[in-house]
């Protein structure tokens, strides 16, 4: 599958069909409509770019949405996307940017140095 990116419209919709694997473009339409507001004809057009972008599949009878890509694709693409974009690609100035404006506590850096340890035993 090719690089799908989303806009957060789009990513409102694809948390329901994480959250609840497929649901009837109906039952989407009420859900948005009632925590975000939009009317129908706007969720149906971000479902109809989600299935367009191949990050939906519609299944029929009852127009069922399904979602073709996990969260976690989503997050590396995105994650990706931003390093890339903001970072210059380099990984090693988005993590030292970030961590200089972080608080972290002494559980989260043991946590930081348990995962880098693991990612360094993966090269050995």
């Amino acid at each position: 599958m090719g690089e799908i990116r989303l806009h957060e419209g789009e990513l409102n919709v694809m948390e329901l069909l994480w959250s609840n694997s497929n649901l009837p473009a109906k039952d989407i339409a009420k859900i948005i409509k009632e925590y975000i507001g939009w009317e129908k004809n706007t969720t149906y057009t971000v479902i109809k770019r989600l299935i367009d972008k191949g990050a939906v599949e519609r299944v029929d009878p009852g127009f069922i949405c399904k979602p073709k890509i996990t969260k976690k694709e989503v997050q590396q693409i995105e994650t990706d996307a931003l390093i890339s974009k903001v970072f210059s690609g380099s990984l090693n100035e988005f993590i030292n940017e970030y961590l200089a404006e972080q608080k972290l506590s002494a559980e989260e850096i043991r946590s930081l140095r348990k995962m880098l340890g693991e990612q360094y035993k993966k090269l050995l």
